[in-house]
């Protein structure tokens, strides 16, 4: 008898689902209560689909770390750029409020070059015209000085060397008052060393100048007021290759010549390689004073 033959009865049934059974298995969830399955279906899928989500939203501790500090590092180069950005604006500002100072002072200060340069060349200028008025002041003053030296040798304040000649007088040898050198004898011999060229002369050691009087005074003869004594040393500074024989030569000297061979005076003169003449003193001025308008005496003529 087959399944669709059989009569409808309840005696039929169990042994059909007990075939189906052992063929096919049950779930749980069929056999369970409906309401014990609802309950615990409903309370499983609740909790598989709130794990399901925090598995999808979740991330590994290691991914979750990394991330943190790449978010840090985004946020502190953040920092760095926007401080950055910051000093580099400041630092702008800075270098453009110093550059333009700069140029304010290198425009002050090449003012300032400008201004030293030129009172560096006015004074410049001044400097020439001053050198040129010194180098007229040195040479008149070493004009003056050159001329002064000439007067001072010539007028015998000055004291000199040189060669020349020496003459050795003295009275007669026998004694005689006839033979005794006097004061115009004296003058006589020195007047006739000018004539013949000689540039200072000094008798017994006193320089002889324009103004020197050679006197006598008793039966001594005074050199600018001062006795001198027999042996009278005659010094003549000059030319010693021809001072002799212009002296010879002269109206003084021819006088001299005959003097000596009359009076038996004893004359000897010698050339010397170098003689040594002081200076005479200065004469103290007690009238006469210096006039301060120098054009009222004129300049001085150039001595010889």
């Amino acid at each position: 008898m087959t399944a669709t033959d059989a009569p409808l009865g309840g005696s039929e049934r169990p042994m059909t689902e007990t075939r189906t059974d052992a063929q096919h298995p049950v779930p749980d969830r069929v056999t369970m209560p409906l309401l014990t399955l609802i309950t615990q279906q409903s309370l499983d899928e609740d909790y598989q689909h709130v794990a399901d989500r925090r598995a999808r939203m979740a991330e590994p501790p290691g991914r979750r770390g990394s991330g943190r500090r790449t978010a840090a590092v985004i946020a502190l180069f953040g920092v760095i750029v926007t401080t950055a950005a910051v000093q580099t604006s400041r630092d702008s500002s800075s270098a453009a409020s110093g550059r333009a100072s700069l140029v304010a002072e290198a425009k002050r200060r090449n003012a300032e070059v400008a201004e030293q340069e030129s009172q560096l060349r006015t004074l410049r200028q001044q400097l020439v015209t001053q050198q040129g008025l010194l180098d007229g002041v040195t040479a008149d003053q070493q004009a003056v000085q050159t001329q002064l030296e000439r007067l001072r040798v010539s007028t015998g304040y000055e004291p000199v060397t040189g060669p020349g000649v020496r003459v050795n007088v003295d009275d007669a040898p026998d004694g005689d008052d006839a033979g005794r050198i006097r004061d115009e004898d004296l003058a006589m011999l020195v007047d006739g060393l000018w004539n013949a060229g000689a540039e200072a002369i000094a008798v017994n050691g006193i320089r002889l100048t324009a103004l020197s009087p050679i006197r006598s005074s008793g039966i001594a003869i005074h050199v600018n007021n001062r006795p001198i004594s027999p042996p009278y040393v005659v010094l003549a500074i000059g030319d010693r290759s021809n001072l002799q024989s212009r002296f010879a030569e002269t109206t003084h000297g021819l006088e001299w010549e005959s003097l000596v061979n009359t009076f038996n005076f004893s004359s000897d003169m010698q050339n010397e390689d170098q003689l040594e003449l002081p200076g005479a003193r200065l004469p103290q001025l007690r009238a006469a004073q210096l006039l301060e308008d120098d054009s009222q005496t004129g300049k001085p003529e150039d001595v010889p």
